[in-house]
Parts: C-alpha cells; sequence; structure tokens
C-alpha cells in the first residue's frame, strides 16, 4: 500500500514538472528571432529621412529664388529703352552718306569743317560754280532767305563749288565781290561722285542751281530745281526748322 502511495506521489510530481511554464530566462536566450526583433535595430540605426528632414536642408541651402529676386537684376541690366535711347539708337543704325564726313575747307577763314559738324541744325547746301549767272541769281534768294529769318543759328548756308576748274581763292574773290558772307567751299572729287550716285548727275549741273536741304537728323531733301525765290526757299525750310531733333 505505501508502495503504491510513493509511486503515485512521485508520477504527479513529475507531471506537474512537465507541464509547468518554461523559465523566462531559458525562452529569451533561445526563441529565434522575430521579424520585428530583427526590424526594430535596423529603423533605429538607419532610420529613413522624413519628407520634413529632407525640405529643411533643401529650403536653406537651394532656396527658390522669387519672382521679386528674380525681376530686379532683369529690371537693372535690361532696362526698358526710353523714346529718347530708342530715337538715338534709330540715328545711329540710319545710313550716313559718306560725304557728311569729308573735310571741306571755308574760303573765307581756312578752317575745315565736315557736314557732321552741323548735326541738330537745318543746312542748306548750293551746287554752284563761279562762271554760272543763274547760281548769282539763286544765291541772291539764299541772301534774302538769310535776311527774311534774320539771325537764325539754326540754319547753315553752304555754297559748294563742283567745277574742278575753279579754286578756293578764286571762289573767295568771287563771294567778297558779291558779299555772300555765308560758307563756301570748293568740293573735292569724292564728294562730286557721290552727288551724283545719290542724288543725280543734275546735281552736277550748277546751270539748275541745284539745292539740297539736311534736315536736324541727317535726312537729306533735294528741292526742285530751278531758282527758288526767298519766299520758296523760306516755305521749303520752315517745318525743318520747326522740327525738334
Amino acid at each position: 500500500m505505501f508502495k503504491k502511495s510513493l509511486f503515485a506521489l512521485i508520477t504527479l510530481l513529475f507531471v506537474l514538472s512537465a507541464c509547468s511554464p518554461a523559465s523566462p530566462t531559458s525562452n529569451a536566450m533561445m526563441d529565434k528571432p522575430t521579424e520585428e526583433m530583427m526590424e526594430k535595430p535596423t529603423e533605429a540605426m538607419m532610420e529613413e529621412p522624413t519628407e520634413e528632414m529632407m525640405e529643411k536642408p533643401t529650403e536653406a541651402m537651394m532656396e527658390e529664388p522669387t519672382e521679386e529676386m528674380m525681376e530686379k537684376p532683369t529690371e537693372a541690366m535690361m532696362e526698358e529703352p526710353t523714346e529718347e535711347m530708342m530715337e538715338k539708337s534709330d540715328e545711329v543704325m540710319m545710313d550716313t552718306p559718306a560725304w557728311f564726313g569729308v573735310s571741306l575747307t571755308n574760303v573765307s577763314t581756312g578752317e575745315n569743317f565736315t557736314i557732321n559738324d552741323f548735326k541738330g541744325k537745318v543746312v542748306l547746301v548750293e551746287n554752284m560754280a563761279i562762271w554760272c549767272s543763274n547760281c548769282k541769281q539763286q544765291q541772291t534768294q539764299v541772301k534774302a532767305l538769310h535776311e527774311a529769318l534774320g539771325m537764325n543759328e539754326d540754319l547753315v548756308s553752304i555754297g559748294l563749288d563742283i567745277d574742278p576748274n575753279e579754286n578756293s581763292a578764286d571762289l573767295k574773290t568771287y563771294i567778297e565781290n558779291n558779299s555772300f558772307d555765308w560758307i563756301y567751299a570748293v568740293a573735292p572729287g569724292d564728294v562730286i561722285n557721290e552727288f551724283s550716285t545719290l542724288y543725280g548727275n543734275q546735281f552736277l549741273n550748277p546751270s539748275s542751281t541745284p539745292i539740297l536741304i539736311i534736315d536736324r537728323k541727317g535726312q537729306a531733301h533735294p528741292m526742285p530745281f530751278g531758282i527758288k525765290s526767298a519766299e520758296e526757299l523760306k516755305n521749303f525750310i520752315e517745318p525743318f526748322l520747326s522740327e525738334n531733333m
């Protein structure tokens, strides 16, 4: 009886020992690492930067320029041209006849000048010759024009002797004898040739009394051939005198 009871007690203890839970230490050491256990250190050590973390350095280092920032240098470097600037550009682009820059000699003073020296003024250019009677009549009308306009410094008159056989000394004597007190010069060959090219052969015929009016902007306006009265000259020239640069 006693043996049976002892055997039953031992069996019960064995059963109880087999059914008891494993120790925490043993489970922690022997359990296979779970997916969660493997991911946690990776997340801690290699945490993926958030959108906020990525944007902050970009905004600080590569700030996008504002419309105001982009416009300011453009306005300073590419300022919109004013009307005055555009007019000056037009004048630069305008073709200027080569003879405007040819040096001529005022036979009365011996001073050199060019047509370009009178830029901004109205210039009357008369092609003439000493022997030409029509030229003398025309110059008498030019003299009357100056008297009608008074001392208008914006009008410059130039007599160009286009006869290659005449010289400065003879031309000076001619104007002094006739009291023509504006500018006279002997035209060199290149100026004579360009007159023919630009304005026609008739401008090389002194008897047709060719006159050219150059406005303030350097545009040449040929007048009709034949002797022009002081009144006709005045009516043709006054609109150019009234113009501004």
